[in-house]
């Protein structure tokens, strides 16, 4: 084939992309049927098969992971093919592939001490271990640095934690964390067991499928052995992760996107309605192809944050632009689609009202979309 200079998917990634999805329509999604529409766990009988075959046939298993440890260490890239298509599934916006592929430990973990990274990071992969991030407080979470109010006083051979975290996603099922807190030396990181005395979590019910957590600490004794990294360096320990984490973040909402949008497409060309079918209205022609375009427009944003982070460059922006562009793209799709249907696109027995309200949050997490703006105009201004 003749050089071009044009960028397309490598190949082995298109076959790892139509490997997933094979394996996502032909196994997990038959799987989620049988389960209640707002399920977010998917039972054990039935998630142990998926998670052998996805790590023994595929080799998809914690992506993010390194291998030495034992995850699959996939590039940003092949991350972001997996992500949108683990996201076809009802639970896929917060489960993805209903939790077949894994779930990687925060991978900030893996700059942590030996003993650190074989107690939490190795275990969390090895056991199937849950973990939870405790950054976001009642005053804010997009503005971390200043509105971090947790404090962590050093007394003796441990610290002492008191505050409260709040909308935090699976501290309630988790065993272990990692928490953000201020120290005098600014904000440092810690690793909190859920069984140290002062941890008290509740849920607090949204309009996804399963609630966040608030997280309270009253005087929590922490080891000082499970300091992460050095006081106060804690965002500049897990500023990459962070970062690098908003890429997936947008394939994930781009692959619901895309099922939405495929079943708006099936539906119009048999439904009939003043004697023609949905598909003959240019209407609903506008609707598919507007998303369309979308949809595209989308993902190559993810795709080039990805690809540039894979070559080493500083992301911060192209992740914002992807993370931005694609949430707010996927709400409209889902909203078009479920006019598509009309009414049955509110019906429980569709993934589309589901999708619909996780879509919403998702334009929330990882960062407002408002953040994300600044973050791309004043890149912009100081050019």
């Amino acid at each position: 084939m003749e050089e071009t200079g044009a960028w397309e998917l490598p190949s082995e990634l298109v076959l790892l992309r139509d490997n997933i999805k094979k394996f996502m329509r032909e196994e997990v999604c038959p799987a989620e049927e049988t389960l209640e529409h707002d399920s977010y766990r998917m039972p054990n009988e039935l998630l142990e098969p998926l998670q052998k075959k996805a790590k023994g046939e595929l080799g998809v298993w914690c992506m993010n992971t390194p291998k030495e440890y034992g995850g699959s260490e996939l590039s940003l890239l092949a991350q972001a093919v997996v992500a949108e298509e683990a996201a076809q599934c009802r639970m896929g916006a917060y489960v993805p592939a209903c939790g077949a592929f894994g779930v990687d430990p925060p991978n900030v973990i893996f700059d942590g001490s030996k003993l650190q990274i074989e107690q939490y990071g190795k275990r969390t992969i090895e056991q199937g271990l849950k973990a939870f991030v405790a950054i976001s407080e009642p005053g804010g979470g997009a503005d971390p640095a200043r509105a971090i109010q947790c404090k962590a006083e050093l007394k003796g051979n441990q610290y002492v934690l008191n505050g409260t975290k709040l909308w935090i996603t699976g501290a309630e099922a988790a065993e272990w964390g990692i928490v953000f807190a201020r120290t005098d030396n600014g904000i440092t990181c810690f690793i909190v067991d859920k069984e140290m005395e002062g941890i008290e979590t509740r849920p607090v019910p949204v309009i996804r499928s399963y609630s966040p957590s608030e997280v309270n600490f009253v005087d929590c004794k922490v080891p000082v052995e499970n300091l992460l990294g050095e006081e106060g360096k804690g965002f500049a320990l897990c500023q990459k992760w962070l970062v690098h984490m908003r890429i997936p973040y947008s394939a994930n909402v781009i692959g619901i996107a895309q099922r939405a949008l495929e079943l708006a497409i099936e539906w119009a060309k048999q439904r009939e309605t003043f004697r023609t079918k949905l598909a003959d209205k240019q209407a609903v022609q506008w609707m598919i192809a507007d998303s369309e375009v979308e949809i595209r427009a989308a993902r190559l944003l993810a795709y080039q944050a990805a690809w540039q982070a894979d070559l080493g460059h500083d992301v911060k922006v192209a992740a914002s632009m992807a993370k931005l562009y694609s949430t707010e793209m996927a709400g409209r799709v889902v909203d078009r689609c479920i006019q598509i249907f009309g009414g049955m696109g509110v019906a429980a027995e569709m993934p589309l009202e589901r999708w619909y309200r996780e879509m919403r949050i998702k334009r929330i997490g990882e960062g407002p979309s408002e953040v994300h703006r600044m973050v791309i105009a004043r890149d912009l201004l100081r050019n």
